[in-house]
């Protein structure tokens, strides 16, 4: 497509805005186009991106380039498919590297390939075309949906793969597809779709803290442009059974507290604000040292949504002094009953503890994140959202937005063989909690049912999917509806209850945790048993830990006072 003019000039502009981009002359290097396929001002938000693009950028002989699907909140209709940096197209680029987070983005990545020129099928795409490789979670715990698109998925953490990726890159470059394949297939964590060679375990990092993951390029542009990201630890061993990114990314590992003032002193350079960030911000074994010495240093605090069982009072009182506007919690159900199936065993008396500080540090908004259709849920425990919403409200009388957010079922969790909740339901007990919250001046916010139904097809998809996503000429219910038909597919086949033999499309990857585990802690669900949360130094249970990470009494010597998920509520497990 030629490149208008005006969409060079503004890529131009927004280089020209931002700190610490890399600019590489291309001679006698490896160019790798990372793609984002979504907005500039989202994908400048995740961490993922600023890793990755460091990743690469730091071998000398490759130079890597930044893509987005859209300059601007939204693509134009005339809007060319080309690089940040050198606004170059994409088949100028030895290999094409998309970072997929979020299912429905799904969509946008047929919407670039197709306006880039590319054919979108692997099988159609010789050895003059570009490799196509994708990474993230969400491809990297069902990459089946797209295996007829890419060459080649990373299946885990970046910082182990793209090193040996980037190696065989040289290996393969220009090198027919056949041989290409054969060497993908060589590196641990690649799956390759035409060679079927499954399953492929994930490949993770033992120490967070050798590549601190940070903010690499700072913009004003961006989705938080006004802070800088820290990721303070990654995975989570709470075990909470709706939760995939808590499953596929265990073990827990904390960087440790002086590293994290280290890369709080490089970034006040840049920006007064920092973002904490990771699964469960007040779950880090030292997050009230965190939090004070932040704030002594004169750095103003933000954190994503933290849990109540236990709450950090001195990151509360960071947040408020920093001057956030909303204090965000997370109980998930209403009830206590569904919170036990769940997993996720907090009390009331500790949600409404949280509510109180949200009072007490004087946030104008507390925000309370649920699900609605859950495994077993009733009305009784749609009821129960109420009920913790009314008795919030009274305590905080300020701004209550609770988000009711849709359930889908997710691959590598406990309730991968879960029927979704149909969407008929999701609807009525939406509306439900919006007449009965809305009286009380507490605004109901939730996701699209209908749209959910389409996540949890992706989410649970097979290899058929990939010509549905390829009949869509625009993203819409009714185009993916047609699609399906066209296809010969049905929605309600996908969303359907698994059979616990059944051979699932993700099992062409192995994530950590076992199928044994996970058949193991569903029984405990249905049970309303609870599952107690992975011991610091990991064990050798649900096989996400290997021996060279368990059982390291020198790693527990480094964990802080404030033990979080751990403590005195770990009690090995008996499977």
């Amino acid at each position: 497509m030629k490149q208008p003019y005006r969409y060079i000039e503004h890529a131009k502009k927004i280089i020209s805005q931002e700190e610490g981009v890399i600019g590489k002359d291309w001679g006698g290097k490896l160019p790798i186009a990372l793609v984002w396929p979504n907005s500039y001002r989202v994908g400048m938000s995740s961490l993922a991106l600023h890793i990755l693009y460091r990743l690469f950028n730091d071998e000398p002989d490759v130079v890597c380039e930044r893509v987005f699907w859209g300059y601007q909140d939204a693509p134009q209709p005339d809007e060319p498919i080309m690089s940040l940096e050198s606004q170059r197209p994409l088949d100028e680029f030895a290999a094409v590297a998309f970072t997929i987070s979020y299912e429905m983005d799904y969509f946008n990545v047929i919407h670039i390939l197709r306006r880039a020129g590319f054919p979108l099928f692997a099988a159609d795409r010789d050895e003059n075309w570009p490799l196509l490789i994708a990474g993230g979670p969400a491809v990297y715990t069902n990459p089946e949906p797209l295996a007829e698109i890419f060459d080649a998925f990373a299946i885990g953490e970046g910082e182990g793969i793209v090193p040996p990726l980037l190696d065989a890159l040289w290996d393969v470059n220009h090198a027919p597809r056949a041989e290409a394949y054969q060497r993908l297939a060589e590196i641990d964590g690649l799956y390759v779709p035409a060679l079927n060679n499954g399953p492929v375990a994930r490949v993770w990092i033992k120490d967070i803290g050798t590549t601190p993951t940070t903010t690499q390029i700072y913009t004003d542009h961006a989705e938080f442009g006004d802070r800088t990201l820290v990721e303070i630890a990654r995975g989570c061993g709470r075990g909470c059974r709706f939760c995939m990114a808590g499953y596929v990314y265990r073990p827990m590992r904390e960087m440790q507290l002086d590293t994290i003032l280290a890369v709080a002193q490089h970034a006040l350079k840049h920006r007064d604000r920092i973002g904490l960030v990771s699964a469960a911000v007040s779950d880090h074994s030292w997050i009230d040292q965190i939090a004070i010495e932040l704030r002594k240093m004169g750095v103003r605090l933000t954190a994503s949504s933290m849990r109540v069982d236990p709450i950090s009072e001195p990151l509360i009182k960071g947040l408020a002094e920093s001057g956030n506007q909303t204090l965000t919690i997370a109980p998930e159900a209403g009830s206590v009953r569904l919170r036990k199936v769940i997993n996720k065993p907090q009390a009331d008396a500790q949600i409404l503890h949280a509510v109180e500080l949200a009072a007490t540090y004087n946030f104008p908004q507390l925000k309370m994140y649920f699900m609605i259709g859950q495994p077993t849920e009733t009305e009784e425990d749609v009821e129960a959202i109420v009920q913790v919403a009314l008795a919030a409200r009274k305590i905080f009388l300020r701004n209550i937005v609770i988000n009711a957010t849709p359930y889908v079922p997710k691959s590598h969790t406990a309730f991968q063989w879960a029927a979704m909740t149909p969407v008929e339901i999701l609807e009525t007990r939406l509306k439900y909690l919006q007449d009965r919250l809305h009286p009380n001046q507490i605004t109901v916010r939730s996701d699209s049912p209908a749209w959910a139904a389409v996540e949890g097809v992706l989410a649970r998809g097979d290899r058929r999917l990939g010509r549905v996503l390829a009949q869509m000429k625009k993203t819409s219910l009714r185009a993916w509806q047609h699609a399906l038909e066209v296809e010969g597919l049905s929605q309600a086949d996908y969303l359907r209850e698994r059979s616990l033999d059944e051979v699932l499309p993700w099992d062409v990857v192995s994530t950590g945790v076992s199928k044994a585990f996970f058949t193991w802690d569903l029984r405990r669900a249905l049970r309303g048993d609870l599952t107690r949360a992975c011991p610091p130094s990991g064990c050798l249970k649900c096989n996400a830990c290997d021996e060279a990470w368990a059982f390291r009494p020198d790693y527990e010597e480094t964990l802080g006072p404030n033990m979080g998920a751990y403590g005195d509520n770990f009690i090995p497990l008996e499977i």
